[in-house]
């Protein structure tokens, strides 16, 4: 486990980082003045999907998003790549590059330059500097009982991309329905969140909707209790864990969770297995107060953001999750 190799490492003792890596937040937040502080977050991902351009698309909104998981706004990203470049055509990382440029220019930030690396398994990412008001940070913790919990992206990208490298979900549906939506910015949603009085946010990636829950529920000391059927899940998500289809991260996941995730309502296995399903990209998960959210819902819904849905509440009590029907 990562926290096992973090723990004993010295801890900066700057009173100007306001975010380390303390609390399994989703990036760095260092305070340069009264009414600045710099975001800093560096991620990086292998293709999960052959197609160059939407792997660029995807890994780039991928690492732009945990800067709008802070509440501030990415302004400068470098490139991270490591490509085998005596093994493949070069005009596919010129591809893939492109493709992340396009999100870096939508998300009204520079591309700045990067760093490449000669390496036999492709790769690729941004570092991304942001800035937010030292006082309007919205971190992983501070959910509140009686706040409701918005998502606003569906889950089970995980499986798909895997089933669509087996041959069993069909490109046409990925690059229809699954792809736009991985690649879709986060920003709307962030930009939203901020309107509202937002207690707790992060974003949904590699620990799947139940362990990004989980550090929400663990560092706010509160139980969040979801529904089921209320979660916007990508079509085919259930059906291709019921084929068998599965993904290398779903049992860790699981087992990150362990006892302090409990099941309010008996779920088939396939359906348990959304929850530990790693996200690419994922949407974000918004705590805030109960008569905030329809309307925090509605203005994603008007903003193009169809999937955005009220899945569940916080309460007092041990902290983890409860899951309902």
């Amino acid at each position: 486990m990562l926290s096992e190799v973090l723990d004993g490492l010295p801890r900066a003792a700057d009173p100007n980082l306001l975010v380390g890596f303390d609390t399994a937040d989703d990036a760095a937040v260092y305070r340069l003045g009264a009414e600045i502080a710099v975001i800093s977050t560096v991620d990086y991902i292998t293709p999960v999907v052959d197609d160059p351009v939407w792997f660029g698309r995807i890994a780039a909104a991928n690492s732009l998003s945990d800067v709008w998981a802070m509440g501030g706004r990415p302004v400068m990203a470098l490139n991270l790549v490591n490509f085998p470049v005596k093994d493949l055509d070069l005009g596919l990382l010129r591809d893939i590059l492109r493709g992340g440029a396009e999100k870096v220019a939508e998300a009204g930030a520079c591309l700045a330059g990067g760093h490449s690396v000669e390496d036999p398994e492709p790769k690729y990412g941004l570092a991304v500097t942001g800035v937010v008001h030292p006082d309007r940070i919205l971190a992983n913790v501070g959910a509140r009982a009686g706040d409701a919990l918005v998502l606003t992206k569906p889950l089970g990208n995980g499986v798909i991309f895997n089933a669509n490298r087996a041959g069993k979900y069909p490109p046409a549906d990925l690059e229809r329905e699954v792809l736009p939506v991985t690649a879709a910015l986060n920003k709307t949603a962030c930009e939203a969140a901020l309107r509202h009085e937002v207690h707790a946010l992060t974003d949904v990636t590699g620990f799947g909707f139940a362990g990004h829950a989980l550090e929400m529920a663990a560092g706010s000391g509160v139980r969040l209790v979801v529904s089921f059927r209320a979660l916007p899940l990508y079509t085919g998500a259930v059906a291709m864990y019921a084929a068998g289809v599965g993904t290398g991260s779903n049992a860790g996941n699981r087992v990150l969770c362990g006892s302090r995730l409990r099941f309010g309502a008996r779920l088939a296995s396939e359906r348990e297995e959304v929850l530990f399903d790693p996200q690419t990209s994922g949407g974000l998960l918004v705590a805030l107060p109960a008569a905030q959210a329809e309307e925090y819902v509605r203005d994603l819904r008007a903003a193009g953001l169809p999937w955005a849905a009220v899945v569940g509440h916080v309460e007092a009590g041990e902290p983890g999750i409860t899951v309902v029907e």
